[in-house]
Formats: structure tokens, C-alpha cells, sequence
């Protein structure tokens, strides 16, 4: 990345659009806090991005590996219940699990989930703190055509309820419908 600005409103939903290797998720972990600057600073929700996170102000979806992420003896709806216990006011569970589409998955262990069912829970962790602000990279990939259009109409409800979305994509189609 070189000379990125980035000011955006509330309640907007922005896509990162680029093919493989443009920088995309670069400049997501650039604003987690997840990389530093060589050059230059990054600020989120007026803040360093380390301190927006930590504050459970942003709530991130990045792309990783089979199980979610999560490790593998753990069930789904415990390892939910323990990333909510990390945050002051969490969103209640049954509104987290009805979001992500994850109700029919909680007692199914991580490591026997599907590439698009992972994702869906990738989504459940990353909205579990009630955030403002979500980072997501690549959040359909893996995810079947129903699932992506039923994750889009709730990114759609996200924007309504005043929060801010920012997704990396290489799909022109999802940028242009849902940005």
C-alpha cells in the first residue's frame, strides 16, 4: 500500500475491491492494529486501531484456516460463549447464532464444520462484542450462493442499525450490490 487515505461516514457499508494481491488485506490489518505503518499513522474511530479493538468498539472477520480458527476439541456455541464473556456488552447469543446462521451448528465440534459454516462462525466471533465497526475479509468465500445472500441482507441490517462495514473482495458483483 502507498498513500492510502481512507475517511468513511457511519451507518456506510464499504468494500476494498481488488484482485488477489492487490493489498486488501494488508489494509485490513493495518487498521486492526494487527501491522504497523512503515510511514505514516492509522487511526480508527478516532483512536489507534489496538485501542478501537481492544474497547470492543470493531469486530474483525479475517480469512484462516478449516475450524474457524478455533481450537479443535471445542464446540461451537462454547467457544461463542467464551468470545462473548471477553467483552463488556456483548450482543445477546440467540441474536449472534440467529445472524451468522449458526443456531443448528452450536453443539457440532469446530473441526467438523464446512468451508461456508466456518465461515458463518468466523462471522458469530466477529459481531459477538456488539461492534460499530466490522472488518471482513473475504466474508462469503467458501459460503453457498443462499448463504452469501442471506449474509448480505444482515450486513444490509447492520448498516440500518448505525454500524459500519468494511469488506475486502475481489468480486465485482458483491461490491457493486452491496456497497
Amino acid at each position: 500500500l502507498n498513500g492510502m487515505d481512507l475517511r468513511m461516514a457511519w451507518r456506510a457499508t464499504v468494500a476494498l475491491l481488488g484482485p488477489n494481491g492487490a493489498g486488501k488485506s494488508t489494509a485490513l490489518s493495518l487498521l486492526l492494529g494487527l501491522l504497523r505503518p512503515q510511514t505514516g499513522t492509522v487511526e480508527v474511530l478516532g483512536t489507534s486501531p489496538r485501542q478501537a479493538v481492544a474497547q470492543g468498539h470493531v469486530g474483525a472477520m479475517l480469512q484462516t484456516g478449516s475450524g474457524a480458527g478455533l481450537p479443535p476439541g471445542v464446540r461451537v456455541g462454547e467457544a461463542l460463549r467464551l468470545v462473548r464473556s471477553l467483552y463488556p456488552h456483548p450482543a445477546p447469543f440467540d441474536l449472534i447464532a440467529e445472524r451468522a446462521g449458526i443456531g443448528g451448528l452450536l453443539d457440532r465440534p469446530a473441526v467438523r464444520l464446512s468451508g461456508g459454516q466456518a465461515q458463518s462462525v468466523r462471522f458469530a466471533i466477529a459481531i459477538a462484542g456488539d461492534p460499530d465497526l466490522v472488518f471482513l475479509d473475504e466474508p462469503t468465500a467458501a459460503m453457498v450462493l443462499v448463504g452469501q445472500q442471506a449474509f448480505w441482507r444482515m450486513i444490509r441490517e447492520f448498516a440500518w442499525e448505525g454500524r459500519t462495514t468494511i469488506f475486502a473482495t475481489h468480486h465485482l458483483h458483491e461490491a457493486y450490490r452491496v456497497a
